[in-house]
Order: C-alpha cells, then structure tokens, then sequence
C-alpha cells in the first residue's frame, strides 16, 4: 500500500524557508515525560528481566528520569534559557506533579504523547482511538490549562486514523514521521509534520548504541554544523530528543550540558518550541 499521508517533496524544489530574525536553524529540545506500566515490558536497559512481572530493573531505571533526573535537565535548560517541548504522556499529569508543575512555571510547550508508554493505538478501532485520543489530550488541557497543538505517538506510533482524529481534536502537527529538515504538509486537513529525530536521540545513542558521551556531544555538534551549512539556502529544524532517565544519569548530564551550551551559543540558532515552529511555518508556508 502506497503511503497516503503526505506527498514526495525534495527539499531542494521548495520555496525558501526562513526563519525570524534571520536564523538559519529553529532548535527544540524535546523532552519526553513517560509514564509505564509496572506490568508491561518497554524500553530495557537489561533485556533479561523485561518480561517478568514486576521487572524492577528496568522498572527503576525508568522511573529514576521523572524522580531525579528530571531536576537536573531543568537547571541545565533554565540556565541556557531553552523552554522545552515537553512530550507528554496523560497519565505523568496525576502521578507526577511536580513535574508538571515545573513545567507550568516554565511555559513549557505541551505535545501529546499518549496515556503511557506502555499503550499503543495499534488494534484500535477508529471510534475507539477517537475516545482515546480525546480522553488524552483533554486531560493534558486539564492539568496544564494548555489545550495541546501536537502529538507524538508513544514508540512514534499510529494508526492510518490517527492524524484525522488529531485535527478533529483541534491539533495541528504530529512528530510521528521523521522524514525531513522542515515541517511539510500532510493530506489531513491543515495538519503538518514537525521534525523530531530517531537519530540525534539518547534511546538511540546510548541503548541501542551504547556510545559514550563525548560520542553524544559531538554528534550534537556535527549535526548543528551540517544543518546549518544546509541553511544557507532555506531554513532547517534541529531537534534533540532527550528522555530524562538517560540522559540526565550523573555520568551523562555534563555533555548534556555541554551541548546545550554549544547550541545556546551560535547566532544563527533559534531556541524555540515545536509549537512555535509549527506556527511560523504555517504563517509562512499558507
């Protein structure tokens, strides 16, 4: 079956893309707040234990991102003035608070990300994903007072429903489809997809690659300097994508921040949301 949502667009056909201020790259941490299941196998550091019930190790070593590490990936994104993109499971709302919280004071840009990581629409009818959907996003806008713009599938997934229930709901742009440099339309009413990156991620990276983190913060740096030499001609989105229970363990956090202090640094970047990168490419590209 051919792919339906969104057409064929070379990058070097489109009109130019550009950015405020002049800025070639439009830069977004995106910040994934998840809850699992204690019962359900996920993301492993230790695929031997994944399938019992409870799995402690790998339990635990999630659930330290939203107890510890959570912390200090706000101070190192208060002190370099970087808002997140905070993609977010329902569920962190009631079960994590202060997080939420945190990300209130911050004016944080929502993404809807699902009830929890454990739960994939996969299966589900279209009615049935509708009453999901909707339950989701409604108790974000509950809790956050943030009626959510975008959504990104737990594991990036969907079904061939999703992106028309999405914009019945009120949502404009989708993370799910990591095809490109830039924001590009999909078949769905006004509804776009905002590029997130399965590559410059710390799942990728450091779980299934186990790199170290020098290895992570000159892959921030090499992707920065090639997306911005692209941008010469037209503008490019860098998105770092970034789960707090990797990323902010103590023997990593320094090349976060190292990073991010790289990034923060360059006069051509411009630090924003996915919120505000679909809103500007929507005001630029209709």
């Amino acid at each position: 079956m051919d792919n339906r949502l969104y057409d064929y667009s070379a990058i070097v056909d489109r009109p130019i893309l550009q950015w405020p201020d002049g800025k070639r790259v439009a830069f977004y941490v995106g910040l994934n707040l998840e809850h699992y299941q204690v019962d359900k196998p996920s993301t492993s550091i230790f695929s031997g234990t994944a399938g019992l019930q409870p799995d402690p190790l790998n339990y635990g070593w999630r659930d330290y991102g939203l107890r510890v590490g959570i912390w200090r990936m706000i101070e190192a994104l208060d002190k370099h003035g970087i808002r997140a993109s905070a993609i977010l499971n329902s569920d962190v709302c009631s079960r994590y608070p202060a997080v939420v919280k945190a990300g209130m004071d911050r004016d944080w840009a929502w993404v809807a990300h699902g009830r929890d990581n454990s739960t994939f629409q996969s299966g589900m009818s279209r009615e049935e994903e509708a009453i999901y959907l909707d339950d989701v996003v409604s108790t974000i806008e509950v809790y956050t007072g943030s009626r959510p713009k975008g959504w990104m599938g737990p594991a990036l997934t969907e079904t061939s429903n999703t992106p028309e229930v999405l914009a019945e709901l009120g949502l404009t742009y989708v993370l799910d489809w990591c095809a490109d440099d830039q924001p590009f339309d999909l078949n769905v009413g006004d509804m776009m997809s905002v590029p997130y990156s399965m590559e410059v991620n710390d799942v990728t990276l450091f779980s299934s690659r186990n790199l170290s983190g020098e290895d992570f913060l000159q892959i921030v740096k090499d992707q920065y300097e090639q997306l911005s030499k692209d941008a010469v001609v037209s503008g490019r989105v860098m998105a770092l994508c970034l789960h707090p229970f990797i990323i902010n363990q103590p023997f990593r956090h320094k090349y976060l921040e190292l990073a991010l202090e790289f990034i923060a640094a360059q006069s051509d970047v411009w630090l924003t949301t996915s919120d505000e990168i679909a809103e500007h490419y929507r005001k630029v590209a209709s």
